[in-house]
């Protein structure tokens, strides 16, 4: 067992314990041994990071035994530039996540915890997978926790909204699942990613292909017009569980994309860019524009993910290293910032029990520490220089104005939208006047939130004042993926 293996299967295996002590009675040890499990699944993430060779595209910590041999499927795992980050990024937000639940969740603390732990392992082999139909197990198998974890612990909408997000997921897999199956057939039977990236075929297959990668990638994401479950998700699920969906989930879309859209059916990919670019544009100026309204912070703060995410996709389809290295950048960053949004939100709602700006005002006046805090995230989440949000949509704008200029113009106006947007909210909710009688009860920050936002503030501060850690490890898989794509398969 290799470390991937380790870091999939040690929190699931926490999880599973969790589940196994399952009473409310025993809420401390079972938030202990949450807490263990979470911290120790991240501690063995980090040599991935540390002993990573920067100087190859190639595979590195690959795992493969016969799985089904039968059909040839193998447990095939292996990490790349590309992927690595996305491993170590899963296991510290679920450290995070338990964090935050300590003294929120009172009712069914074990399968809480154990839900949270289970996902973290089942999204790291998400990013892990080398086998089609491994990938396709722990792709699908994500949506379950998220379903419990939004329709048990959600609000007063949560089987509408936790029934909405498995159906639009789900539908949209199935196809990819059919894709997977002809490829399967066209490698002579192998679910090998690494052979599907070889195989030469011709422009009408890879387009079918393309489209049916896309229905299930486009949602997950999600993509315009195809994100509307999202909000109802976000605003329904726990504050870990929106958390987890914005933090994470929605890079297994992304990084779809990367593993399988691109590099199957690199030619369809850049036949269809236009498509994939028009989308995208739509999500950050329209998107951007609903964001706007908002009255509800978490349906504000899901509707700038959707915008965000917008520019990851842009930044994969403009096919230059500026533009894919700065998308793969702004997923890790959203990671930290778009997490510390919904943590910032969890903690006032745990005081007022609303989420409406209108119900705040003044807030900085009563919770100076946390105001500050909460400032900071708004600005990365901005896109202030100096902060994480700022480095990918730097990098996907200037790789958009290499592309085209007035389609530059027309990413960076999401910097516009994004500042209009959140300081908005910011105003209204942090400054001015203390607004009513329990905004002035309100008490500051304890040690415990403390603790989980110094911890994202710093990985804001660090990536946004030294992102180099970050994009000399993909550096050399962006540029041969690149290289990839650019390499036509027709024959």
């Amino acid at each position: 067992m290799g470390l991937l293996s380790v870091a999939i299967w040690l929190p699931i295996g926490f999880g599973a314990l969790l589940l196994a002590i399952g009473r409310d009675e025993n809420a401390g040890v079972v938030r202990a041994v949450a807490l263990v499990g979470a911290l120790a699944s991240f501690l063995v993430t980090i040599p991935l990071i540390t002993g990573f060779d920067r100087g190859t595209a190639a595979m590195q910590f690959v795992e493969k035994l016969s799985w089904i041999e039968r059909f040839n499927v193998n447990y095939h795992l292996g990490v790349d530039g590309l992927s690595v980050w996305f491993v170590p990024l899963t296991a510290f937000i679920t450290v995070i996540v338990v964090i935050s639940a300590w003294q929120v969740i009172t009712d069914r603390v074990a399968q809480y915890m154990g839900a949270f732990l289970i996902l973290s392992g089942l999204m790291a082999g998400v990013f892990s997978a080398l086998d089609g139909l491994l990938f396709y197990v722990f792709f699908e198998a994500t949506l379950i926790p998220m379903y419990i974890i939004i329709g048990i612990w959600g609000g007063p909408k949560r089987v509408y909204a936790a029934f909405k997000f498995f159906l639009y997921t789900l539908l949209g897999s199935l196809l990819m699942l059919v894709a997977m199956v002809y490829l399967y057939f066209k490698s002579g039977g192998s679910f090998d990613i690494l052979t599907w990236h070889k195989l030469p075929l011709p422009l009408n297959a890879q387009a079918l292909l393309f489209f049916a990668f896309f229905a299930a990638f486009s949602v997950k994401v999600p993509m315009w017009p195809v994100h509307t479950w999202l909000p109802d998700a976000h605003v329904e699920a726990p504050t870990g569980g929106s958390v987890v969906l914005a933090a994470i989930m929605l890079k297994l879309g992304a990084y779809g994309f990367l593993r399988f859209s691109m590099p199957i059916a690199p030619d369809a990919a850049r036949e269809y860019a236009w498509f994939m670019i028009a989308l995208s544009i739509i999500a950050v100026l329209y998107i951007g524009l609903v964001a706007l309204v908002q009255q509800d912070m978490k349906k504000l703060v899901a509707y700038s993910s959707i915008a965000h995410m917008g520019f990851v996709t842009l930044g994969f389809f403009i096919f230059n290293e500026l533009g894919l290295a700065g998308a793969i950048v702004q997923m890790i960053s959203h990671g930290f910032v778009s997490g510390a949004m919904f943590l910032c939100i969890g903690v006032l709602y745990d005081r007022m029990h609303s989420r409406e700006i209108a119900s705040y005002g003044g807030v900085a006046n009563t919770m100076p520490k946390f105001a500050a805090f909460a400032v900071l995230f708004a600005m990365a989440n901005c896109g202030l220089p100096g902060t994480a949000g700022f480095v990918g949509e730097w990098m996907v704008i200037l790789g958009a104005v290499q592309a085209n200029f007035w389609l530059g113009l027309l990413a960076s106006t999401t910097l516009i939208f994004g500042a209009a947007y959140t300081l908005w909210m910011v105003k209204r909710v942090y400054f001015g006047d203390v607004a009513n009688e329990h905004v002035k009860a309100l008490t500051d920050i304890n040690g415990r939130e403390f603790l989980m936002l110094s911890l994202l503030a710093a990985a804001v501060l660090w990536m946004g004042l030294y992102p180099k850690p970050f994009t000399d490890v993909m550096q050399v898989s962006v540029t041969e993926l690149l290289r990839h794509v650019a390499q036509s398969k027709l024959q």
